[in-house]
């Protein structure tokens, strides 16, 4: 398990454990994310679904359709383009993705030649 956590002032800290990963060990790493500052989640401005930018909208489907559950890149796509009417490349969606998953918001789970993730909920 790896999480990312960047600060205020833009520094990056990168926690990894390896081996089995309890829910007591995820619960401490939790702790330190807090004493760094927490995660730092945008506030979105009041905009109209037209506005926003595919990443924002990915971003969104994700909070909205996956927040409990793990998903893949398909499963985005599919969800994005059933909301949007718009389509979008498996390619854009896997990026996206992995940014996410670099700034700490998904966890990222590869078995296989398979990748899912999950987002990561906390509340402080």
């Amino acid at each position: 398990m790896r999480v990312e956590v960047y600060d205020e002032s833009g520094n990056r800290y990168i926690i990894m454990l390896e081996g089995k990963v309890s829910r007591e060990n995820v619960l401490k790493i939790l702790d330190i994310v807090e004493l760094l500052g927490g995660v730092h989640r945008e506030i979105p401005s009041v905009r109209s679904e037209k506005s926003l930018t595919k990443f924002e909208k990915i971003r969104s489907i994700i909070e909205n359709k996956f927040s409990s559950s793990w998903f893949s890149a398909k499963d985005v796509q599919s969800e994005y383009e059933n909301a949007t009417g718009e389509q979008i490349g498996l390619s854009t969606v896997s990026t996206y993705l992995s940014r996410l998953s670099d700034r700490g918001l998904l966890v990222k789970q590869k078995i296989s030649n398979r990748t899912h993730y999950r987002l990561i909920s906390v509340k402080w």
